[in-house]
C-alpha cells in the first residue's frame, strides 16, 4: 500500500496531535493549530467558491505573516499550486511572473497592493486581486471572506509528482525562471530537516528567513510537521530579531549569512540579553567561519549550515557535527562549520566532479562542479525545455557551484564557477578572500570580485563595510591579507561602502560590484 508523500500528509497528523498547541504567533494574533487549520480551510473554500480549480496558480506577495503562511496549507490542499513572489521586486517584475506563471489569483500583502495595482492591466490572466490586510477599491479582503466562509471545502488528490509550488529564481543578469517544485520534493526535504536538525514540538521558530524564498526552505510545512510554533515578524531587523527571540523564548531561526552578520553586530544592550542555546541554519551564500566563530561564541548560538539551491527544493547537504569536532578548538570547528558538508539522508546524491564527469579527488584542493540527482531535484523550469534540458544532464542537476572535497568526504565550495577570479593564470576563490578580510577587526562585510585587468587577465577587488566606531585603511587591509593568504591572491585595491547590494534573500549581488566598478581595473 502506497500513499502520496506530501507536506500535506504531516499537516494531516499536525491536525490529529497538536489541536490545542499554540501553532502561530504574528503581533497581537495568537492562533492554535486548530485555529491555524480552520482557517487555512476557509480560505480553501473561499478559493474554490471563486472558481479556483487544481493545477491552477495561487500567487502571494508578502512578507512573513500569519495569513501569508496560511496560503502554504490552504492552497495546496485544493490541489493548487502556490507561487510565493518575492516582495522586493519591481511592479514590472511582478507583472513578469504573475503573466510567466499564468497566475489567476494574486494575494497581496498592504505593502505591495499599489505595485499590483498598477499593473493590473498588464496581467489579464489574474482573474481576482486579493488584499491580505490594507483596504483599496476593486480588490477583495481577506479578513472579511475568510469571516464569511465555512471550512468545508473539497480537499484534492494529492499527486507527489505534481507542483506544489512554483519558486521563481532571483534573475540577477535575465528574467527569473520558474521552477516547478513537487510534493514529493519538498516532502523529502522536510524530513531530511526533521533528520538532520533535532526540531521538536518544543521548538518555538523564528521567521526571519523569508517564506517566499524557496518555500521558506520547506520550514513553512517542517516547523508544523512537529507541532512547533511559528512566530512571524515582517523583516529581518535585528532590533525586532533579539526582542522577538527574548519575549517569544524563540530556540531556532533560519538566517542567510548577511544576517548573521547584521546580528552579530548589533548593538552590545541587545546582544547581552539574548539567551544562549538558540539554533540558526544558514545558507543561501557560503558563511565566512569567522562569522560562524563569533556568532557562536560571543552569543552561545549554535549554527548549523547547509547547502542547497531552489532547483533542488532547496537543502542537499548539511555541515554534520561528528563526535571528533568536539575536540578541535573553536576557530577549526568554525572552519569546518563553513564547509557546505555532506548529503542529506535519502534527498539526493552529490558529487563534485570535472570537465569529464569523473569526481575530484578527495583532497581539499582540486575543484569540479557540483551536481545532483535524486528525490529533491525540480521537476524543471517552468515552459523553459531549453533552460532545464541546459540544468539537468545525463539525469544530473549541475549547479553551477565550484568545490573541492576533503580528505573526510565534506565538501566545500570555492566559488561560483562565474565569480572565479583567474589572475595571471592562477585561480582565486573570492570567498577564501572574504573569509581572510572578515577576520579583521574592522571589517563588517567584504566582497570580492574579479575585475578585467590588461597584464593580468583579471584581479582582485575588495569592496568593504566597516564596522560602525573603526577605521582602517587600504594599506593595513592589503598587509592584514599578505599575511593571511598566497600574494596573488591579495585584492589589488579596496574600496570602503556604506552597504553592499543584496538580493531580497541575502546574496551579494557581485555583478553590480562588477558593473559598477570597471572603471577601477587599470589602477
Amino acid at each position: 500500500m502506497e500513499t502520496p508523500l506530501s507536506p500535506l500528509d504531516f499537516a494531516r497528523r499536525a491536525r490529529r496531535l497538536y489541536a490545542g498547541r499554540e501553532a502561530v504567533v504574528d503581533g497581537s494574533h495568537r492562533f492554535t493549530y486548530r485555529e491555524f487549520f480552520e482557517r487555512c480551510d476557509r480560505w480553501s473554500a473561499a478559493l474554490q467558491k471563486i472558481g479556483v480549480k487544481p493545477g491552477d496558480r495561487v500567487a502571494t506577495i508578502a512578507p512573513n505573516t500569519h495569513a501569508h503562511l496560511e496560503a502554504f496549507y490552504a492552497v495546496p490542499q485544493i490541489g493548487a499550486v502556490i507561487v510565493p513572489v518575492n516582495f522586493r521586486l519591481t511592479a514590472a517584475d511582478f507583472a513578469y511572473i504573475l503573466k510567466h506563471s499564468g497566475a489567476c489569483v494574486v494575494c497581496v500583502h498592504a505593502d505591495y497592493l499599489d505595485a499590483v495595482d498598477s499593473i493590473r492591466n498588464q496581467v489579464p490572466g489574474v482573474e481576482h486581486f486579493i488584499a491580505l490586510s490594507g483596504r483599496k477599491a476593486g480588490w477583495i479582503d481577506y479578513e472579511t471572506t475568510l469571516a464569511s466562509a465555512t471550512p468545508d471545502f473539497t480537499p484534492a488528490e494529492v499527486v507527489e509528482t505534481e507542483m506544489i509550488a512554483l519558486n521563481y529564481t532571483s534573475g540577477t543578469t535575465a528574467n527569473p525562471k520558474g521552477v516547478m517544485v513537487t510534493h514529493r520534493n519538498t516532502g523529502f526535504n522536510i524530513m531530511g530537516h526533521l533528520m538532520h536538525t533535532r526540531i521538536t514540538a518544543a521548538d518555538r521558530y523564528l521567521w526571519v528567513l523569508p517564506m517566499f524564498h524557496a518555500n521558506g526552505w520547506c520550514f513553512v510545512w517542517t516547523i508544523t510537521a512537529v507541532g512547533g510554533k511559528h512566530v512571524c515578524i515582517p523583516k529581518a531587523d535585528p532590533k525586532v530579531i533579539f526582542e522577538t527571540i527574548i519575549r517569544e523564548g524563540i530556540t531556532l531561526l533560519c538566517a542567510a549569512p548577511t544576517v548573521l552578520i547584521s546580528i552579530a553586530n548589533a548593538p552590545e544592550e541587545l546582544r547581552k540579553q539574548a539567551p544562549r542555546g538558540v539554533r540558526v541554519f544558514t545558507a543561501g551564500a557560503p558563511p565566512a567561519a569567522a562569522t560562524i566563530e563569533r556568532v557562536e561564541g560571543e552569543l552561545g548560538w549554535e549554527i548549523t549550515h547547509v547547502y542547497g539551491l531552489t532547483e533542488v527544493s532547496p537543502i542537499v547537504t548539511v555541515s554534520e557535527p561528528r563526535p571528533e569536532h568536539a575536540q578541535l578548538d573553536a576557530r577549526a570547528r568554525a572552519i569546518i562549520k563553513a564547509r557546505q558538508g555532506v548529503e542529506y539522508l535519502a534527498n539526493a546524491e552529490v558529487r563534485v566532479v570535472d570537465d569529464y564527469g569523473n569526481e575530484v579527488a578527495q583532497d581539499g584542493a582540486t575543484m569540479g562542479e557540483i551536481i545532483i540527482r535524486g528525490n529533491a531535484v525540480m521537476k524543471g523550469y517552468y515552459n523553459d525545455p531549453e533552460a532545464t534540458a541546459k540544468a539537468i544532464r545525463n539525469g544530473w542537476f549541475h549547479s553551477g557551484d565550484a568545490a573541492v572535497v576533503h580528505l573526510d568526504g565534506y565538501i566545500e565550495i570555492r566559488d561560483r564557477w562565474k565569480d572565479i577570479i583567474i589572475s595571471g593564470g592562477e585561480n582565486i576563490s573570492s570567498i577564501e578572500v572574504e573569509g581572510v578580510l572578515l577576520r579583521h577587526p574592522a571589517v563588517q562585510e567584504a566582497a570580492v570580485v574579479g575585475l578585467s585587468h590588461e597584464k593580468w587577465g583579471e584581479t582582485p577587488q575588495a569592496f568593504i563595510v566597516l564596522k560602525p566606531g573603526t577605521e582602517t585603511t587600504p594599506e593595513a587591509l592589503r598587509e592584514f591579507c599578505r599575511d593571511n593568504l598566497a600574494h596573488f591572491k591579495v585584492p589589488h585595491g579596496f574600496e570602503f561602502i556604506t552597504e553592499l547590494p543584496k538580493t531580497a534573500t541575502g546574496k551579494i549581488q557581485k555583478y553590480v560590484l562588477r558593473g559598477g566598478r570597471a572603471n577601477m581595473a587599470k589602477q
